[in-house]
């Protein structure tokens, strides 16, 4: 993570935790609502763990899958303690209720349910977007103080956009890969070094191979000599570039061979064509 997006989470967590009074006297839940969005092995994970460390709160880490209705999410609401983060992870996979909706689904602009003439289908099971967004920030959401609300996913374009408001998802992360100074930060904290005659040629390589920090952290960590492990990760990213060319001379082929049977397909058409017309 980059040192201006570390810190600035930092002063949003320090201001909310502060702003007791002020929420109170507005009239709104003492609470704030992170969605952390990346590719896999980007430290969403971490960075919930270093959240709970830097604020002293404890960890509810909710798995939508095992809640089975809106009732029993609102029970595990209300038996989480103040001062805590409730933690749902890869909230795309964890319920259809998150998963952007039909035009022609019974819901308000808001994605509560419109009422009356509002019927949940009898097929329907576990957690509605209706009881999630109470959940998040109906009257659910006033049965407690100094909340964090995280909500974590791989792919952010799949959530309905109810979701993503602000009031619901204040602040929006993204967890990219492993930048230069990232890369930087982990040698420094693995290696206890600060600079290296090789780190030019790894920032080179890092500029056009994606890697996670968590990739990067992995190689650093096999040896305890900044030689070994930096020479290791030269080489892991040299073998990533060739796996990714490999990969997209495989997908270019494959889209030359489907153009290849479109146009067949087409003269073949064409041919009969003739032939019925003759």
């Amino acid at each position: 993570m980059e040192p201006e997006q570390k810190q600035g989470i930092i002063d949003d967590l320090d201001l909310f935790v502060r702003r007791k009074e002020y929420f109170r006297s507005v009239g709104r839940a003492w609470k704030r609502g992170y969605l952390l969005w990346g590719p896999p092995g980007t430290g969403k994970s971490t960075l919930v763990a270093a959240i709970a460390n830097h604020l002293r709160f404890h960890i509810y880490d909710l798995q939508l899958q095992g809640i089975h209705s809106d009732f029993e999410l609102r029970r595990v609401l209300t038996a989480t303690t103040n001062r805590s983060i409730l933690l749902i992870e890869d909230v795309d996979c964890s319920s259809n209720s998150t998963k952007p909706r039909s035009v022609d689904e019974n819901l308000n602009d808001d994605g509560y349910e419109n009422h009356p003439g509002y019927k949940k289908r009898s097929s329907d099971k576990g957690v509605t977007l209706s009881g999630l967004l109470n959940f998040i920030d109906g009257l659910w959401s006033s049965c407690g103080d100094e909340r964090i609300i995280i909500f974590t996913t791989n792919h952010k374009q799949k959530l309905d956009p109810a979701l993503l408001r602000p009031g619901r998802m204040d602040v929006h992360v993204y967890m990219g890969h492993c930048t230069t100074a990232g890369f930087k930060l982990l040698a420094g904290k693995y290696l206890g070094i600060e600079d290296h005659e090789l780190f030019k040629r790894i920032e080179d390589l890092m500029l056009k191979i994606p890697a996670t920090p968590a990739e990067v952290a992995q190689q650093l960590m096999v040896s305890g000599k900044p030689e070994v492990a930096l020479n290791g990760l030269v080489q892991f990213l040299k073998e990533k570039d060739i796996e990714i060319e490999k990969s997209e001379g495989k997908e270019e082929l494959s889209s030359k061979k489907l153009w290849s049977l479109m146009r067949k397909w087409k003269n073949k058409k064409k041919r009969m064509r003739l032939v019925a017309e003759e």
